[in-house]
């Protein structure tokens, strides 16, 4: 199994190291911009290898995409990063570019890879992902909702007291900080709604103080966090090397689901071996439907933004 993360820096190069220490990759390829920076990175990765008992080859390269030839999946983590202040919308000019050129030089040389997006505002930049290279639906995978989901769960646990392994719970809609759907009436405690633990003022406040845990993290470091997206995306690889099945939210490309059609947006999926195995359906009352929609709204008034480019 061959992994390409596009992208060095800090979610990059977190990403790699994710999945080195779970050892399921055979081959894990950095590749930047920046010269000599992937190497360096992959030096130092590589030089923790005997510490933290992986096998997994790490290497770096300087734009070379004949690199990552046969890759079974690519990680597009390249961009500009968020910065104070800065929506994920802003950063559409320039990521766009980016994004639609690191996809089609991938696929160049690994025309049956499963592409993974991280780049921000990271539903266009799935969605753009599938408008300029062709792929099959099941193979482009947006990572926002795999993250926004461990924020919500983070914040649950934190509010009801309890390890974290003993909730459960998802978000759904846009990754963005208006866009996302927190679906409290949903979350549950060992298979105990958390709203029995939880007045409702104190699940508003959880699903408010999910929906801005980007915005929060970049306030307090001065740009995108990193630890969290790592591990987001070395989960969504994990469950497609290993062909786990796992159900994560992801942004994918419906044609009909949830009443939705030509947009990437969060929903629930099922990950393996051919990426995307099946789009899951839950049943959501009308007020979670509206606010999806709503959400919705908002991806596609993004989207248009791509036609300027």
């Amino acid at each position: 199994m061959k992994v390409t993360v596009v992208g060095a820096g800090a979610v990059g190069a977190s990403c790699a190291e994710y999945i080195a220490i779970k050892d399921f990759a055979s081959e894990v390829i950095l590749l930047d911009i920046k010269e000599n920076f992937a190497e360096g990175k992959a030096m130092d990765l590589m030089q923790t290898a005997s510490l933290n008992g992986f096998d997994t080859k790490i290497s770096g390269c300087t734009n070379d995409y004949s690199r990552t030839s046969n890759s079974d999946i690519a990680v597009i983590t390249s961009g500009i990063p968020r910065k104070p202040g800065m929506t994920r919308e802003e950063l559409i000019g320039i990521n766009a570019g980016i994004v639609k050129t690191v996809s089609e030089q991938i696929i160049k040389f690994s025309p049956n890879v499963i592409l993974i997006i991280v780049s921000n505002p990271m539903d266009t930049m799935t969605y753009l992902a599938h408008k300029s290279t062709g792929l099959p639906k099941n193979r482009i995978i947006g990572m926002g909702g795999a993250l926004d989901s461990a924020r919500f769960k983070y914040r649950l646990a934190e509010a009801v007291g309890c390890p974290m392994s003993d909730i459960d719970g998802m978000v759904i809609g846009g990754h963005s900080d208006t866009g996302m759907l927190p679906l409290t009436r949903l979350a549950t405690r060992n298979s105990v709604r958390v709203s029995e633990f939880l007045s409702n003022e104190r699940l508003d406040k959880v699903l408010e103080d999910t929906k801005v845990g980007g915005a929060t993290l970049t306030g307090m470091l001065g740009t995108s966090a990193w630890y969290a997206p790592g591990a987001a995306v070395s989960s969504l690889v994990h469950s497609i090397a290993c062909n786990q099945k796992k159900m994560f939210t992801c942004s994918t490309l419906l044609s009909g689901e949830y009443g939705l059609n030509d947009l990437c947006i969060g929903v629930p999926v099922i990950l393996g071996k051919n990426g995307i195995e099946s789009i899951v359906e839950i049943e959501l009352n009308e007020s979670e439907l509206t606010k999806l929609r709503a959400s919705a709204d908002g991806v596609v008034k993004t989207n248009l933004l791509l036609n300027n480019i």
